[in-house]
């Protein structure tokens, strides 16, 4: 890792009476991949278009590469390669002619453009579709073709907006894997917002993010760590009810969301057992595992991830 990339502070944003980011700080270093992960609702886009320079904070500091947004977001914009998560390909050229007009757009032309296109379609594996239409290219293909256009000029950072949005299980991981590649082989640092836990498990580190405010900060297996044991998973018509039944037979702090208790214990498969035969009535469906991304945003916020 080299010196911090991006420097968030005290970011704090409001839509009138209404806060969409509290006081949010991190830092990330060039070099690394971090996800801001959260539900629909907790700040993702809005801190993302703060970032990508596309509206001003209501207070706080960014500094990204060592520019500071309020005074110098126009030396950012040179710096960063943005992927949208709206597609923001013409769907009517070809992927080569998408890559060739954006080019232009950053003073590029000529032989150096020609080599860097082909350099970029290579990477992310769409040469042999570099003369198809892009509306004949699956979500996926598209996708590479989005972010290969953002990495046209060479930028520092990437931002990237709910980039697996609409693509299958397959499609995000091999993703990821060209998101890996481009920090290994770039040193960039690469930001992205998701609301997707095996996207966020792939990243170096994640900010998890609730009603504007930063509730955790970590790698995946720190943040996993918060919880000991298992983690049980208990749907019932009669939430409440059980929900207290439980905490005082089993010395345990069940959280209740909907239908379903959430507990975190030792021995998992021990408990299951002994709750299932305590309750057998009031349980209609149980089941226990390690600890995921879903379960920390959960301890933390007492809400479920929506």
């Amino acid at each position: 890792m080299s010196k911090n990339g991006v420097t968030v502070g005290k970011l704090t944003h409001n839509y009138g009476t209404r806060c969409a980011l509290d006081n949010v700080s991190f830092t990330v270093p060039q070099g690394e991949i971090f996800c801001l992960l959260g539900p629909n609702g907790s700040g993702k886009t809005t801190l993302f278009k703060i970032l990508s320079t596309l509206m001003p904070s209501t207070s706080g500091s960014v500094n990204i590469l060592g520019h500071n947004l309020g005074v110098d977001a126009k030396a950012i914009r040179k710096l960063l390669g943005v992927v949208f998560q709206r597609p923001g390909l013409d769907v009517k050229l070809t992927v080569t002619e998408n890559l060739r007009h954006h080019g232009h757009l950053y003073g590029l032309k000529g032989k150096s453009l020609k080599l860097r296109i082909s350099e970029l379609i290579e990477r992310f594996g769409i040469s042999d579709r570099s003369h198809d239409v892009v509306e004949e290219l699956s979500g996926g293909l598209q996708r590479r073709v989005e972010i290969a256009k953002a990495m046209l000029h060479s930028p520092q950072v990437l931002l990237l907006d709910e980039p697996s949005s609409g693509l299958d299980v397959g499609v995000r991981r091999q993703l990821s894997d060209y998101l890996s590649s481009l920090v290994e082989t770039e040193n960039i640092l690469v930001l992205l917002t998701t609301h997707l836990m095996d996207e966020a498990e792939s990243c170096n580190r994640v900010g998890i993010l609730d009603s504007g405010r930063l509730v955790a900060l970590g790698t995946p297996d720190e943040l996993k760590a918060q919880i000991g044991g298992d983690v049980v998973l208990i749907e019932t018509e009669k939430g409440e009810e059980l929900c207290s039944a439980i905490a005082d037979q089993f010395e345990v702090f069940p959280i209740l969301t909907d239908n379903y208790l959430h507990i975190e214990c030792e021995r998992g498969h021990e408990f299951v057992r002994d709750v299932v035969a305590a309750f057998p009535d009031e349980i209609q469906t149980v089941r226990f595992g390690k600890p995921t991304l879903e379960d920390v945003f959960i301890k933390l916020t007492g809400n479920p991830f929506v």
